[in-house]
């Protein structure tokens, strides 16, 4: 294996093409990857493979098949040099999406700080709260666009570790804190009790669901697992629902007490930010659920 054609990989010669998907039987999901050696020759090679590993074990074997007929001339690399040089290519490709991601959620966070402090989801009481919902569903909106068009991001999204997005959920057993706030009559029971429920079932319940992944990556596969998911998104809906009932707009539906606090600091952050983080998580949970073969974990606890 020639030392040129690799040479440049920590330029970027390898580019993951990750997230375009071929559905082949069984339902077999796969990933395009390509390699392109450096100039002057600019010979592209492109491999389709279940995860990053297989991609790169394809990608040397066809590389070899070039390297031998174009750059017989070049001293050859060892097999575990050109695999690590090949991983560290592509952790960095993901290392930069995940950095873009976490400024995008930083800048996302401020945003919502800003315009709360500045009154701007605050409604009148016999107006729905429009300001509220478009805080949730937006970011939702964004996060599947990008999701569907974005091969670099949907590559982060399957990567992603699960157990970590399955322990972050373990946060929202801080519903407790609704049922604290009914008690002293800043929300309204119709809000408080299902959303305040809702989420310390998902937070307690959390824990052990991460140790169950831990134990067992392929239980991410499993219907219990997907419906932990579903009723974690679900939990959330019902709060974004009654919230929006609660709110006073529908008239004789709430009493004194509204979810009007809700769209003040610093309880907004809740609705307009945490909320569709949450589901967010629940839905790379479930992405990579349903492409479960492909990911990363695909060859473990077999």
């Amino acid at each position: 294996m020639s030392r040129a054609f690799f040479s440049t990989l920590k330029g970027g010669a390898l580019r993951g093409r990750t997230g375009e998907f071929l559905k082949l039987k069984k339902e077999m999901i796969y990933v395009r990857y390509s390699f392109t050696c450096p100039a002057p020759c600019n010979y592209k090679i492109m491999v389709h493979a279940k995860n990053g590993d297989e991609a790169i074990a394809k990608i040397i074997e066809e590389s070899a098949v070039h390297s031998k007929q174009v750059h017989a001339d070049v001293a050859e690399m060892t097999m575990e040099q050109l695999k690590n040089m090949v991983r560290l290519v592509m952790a960095k490709a993901q290392a930069t999406t995940r950095s873009f991601v976490g400024a995008v959620l930083a800048l996302w966070l401020v945003l919502v700080f800003l315009l709360g402090e500045q009154g701007a989801f605050v409604q009148p009481q016999e107006a729905p709260p429009f300001p509220i919902l478009l805080g949730v569903t937006v970011p939702l909106l964004v996060f599947l666009a990008a999701y569907l068009g974005s091969r670099a991001f949907r590559a982060l999204v399957l990567s992603a570790d699960v157990r970590v997005l399955t322990a972050i959920q373990a946060w929202r057993a801080g519903g407790l804190g609704f049922l604290a706030l009914y008690a002293h009559g800043v929300l309204p029971g119709l809000f408080a009790w299902p959303a305040g429920l809702g989420d310390i079932l998902i937070g307690v319940t959390a824990p052990w669901v991460m140790l169950a992944l831990i134990r067992q990556p392929r239980f991410t596969a499993s219907r219990l697992f997907v419906a932990w998911n579903l009723l974690g998104i679900l939990d959330l809906v019902v709060a974004v629902g009654t919230g929006t009932l609660s709110s006073g707009f529908v008239a004789g539906l709430a009493g004194a007490v509204t979810t009007a606090p809700m769209a003040q600091l610093p309880l907004v952050l809740i609705p307009a930010y945490f909320v569709p983080l949450f589901i967010m998580l629940h839905l790379a949970a479930l992405f990579q659920a349903r492409h479960f073969p492909a990911s990363r974990h695909s060859g473990e606890g077999s």
